[in-house]
């Protein structure tokens, strides 16, 4: 009797679990978060748009792709950074939906072709001189708040991610959060290969986000932003 009790506790304790897990998900801007730290940023992503149907996919690994992650295969690079811009969400997130206007200040990005409202052609630099290019859709498009996508498949690199449109602390412009995951070519071995041409990841977004805080607040990119990785 003792361990059917304490069966029942068990299931009831990992169904409340579930319940949990479930209201991050679908309830508000933190459930992406929560996809960063138990699996697929893209499967998160694409949860909370189709309704959480896919939830499984979102937080769950096979097998196979826990023992690639062991020892460093196929293991997606994943990046978070914010930043606090003196402008209104509405404007910051007029521009940004305008995906072709993204190059401007990603430097990473040779050009985005939008077709419709939901997909876009994006073509960018890769080490040696090389290019990869992906198609993409938007997931979720909430205006003057949130706006995520996805590569679609057949891309060069897998990839997906989100920006948020937070309004700041005490009236000080809004916060600006990007998330991104993507799998460079090669899986992690392609990801170290990029590092040594100057593009790390963290520091690559960082530098364009603070970019964009240039472009939104002055109207113009100083000449010398992002320079810093040619003095070496």
């Amino acid at each position: 009797m003792t361990s059917t009790s304490g069966d029942k506790l068990t299931n009831s304790q990992s169904e409340a679990s579930e319940v949990e897990r479930w209201a991050s998900l679908i309830g508000g801007g933190a459930m992406v978060l929560m996809g960063l730290k138990q699996g697929s940023l893209r499967g998160a992503l694409t949860a909370l748009a189709g309704g959480g149907l896919i939830y499984q996919g979102a937080t769950k690994q096979s097998t196979i792709q826990q023992a690639q992650e062991a020892i460093g295969i196929n293991q997606p690079i994943k990046v978070e950074k914010t930043v606090t811009i003196n402008k209104s969400a509405e404007e910051l997130y007029r521009f940004w939906h305008n995906f072709e206007n993204l190059p401007t200040f990603m430097k990473h990005l040779k050009s985005v072709k939008v077709y419709n409202e939901k997909r876009s052609h994006w073509i960018a630099n890769a080490p040696l001189g090389n290019s990869v290019e992906w198609d993409a859709e938007i997931l979720e498009d909430r205006e003057n708040e949130f706006i995520s996508w996805a590569s679609v498949e057949g891309a060069d690199v897998d990839n997906s991610g989100f920006v948020r449109f937070k309004k700041a602390p005490l009236d000080r412009g809004t916060e600006v959060k990007i998330v991104l995951e993507y799998n460079p070519p090669g899986g992690a071995l392609g990801a170290t290969v990029a590092k040594l041409f100057g593009e790390e990841p963290e520091q690559q977004i960082g530098d364009e986000l603070r970019r964009f805080k240039m472009l939104m607040e002055a109207g113009e990119i100083a000449t010398t932003a992002g320079q810093s990785s040619g003095h070496n």
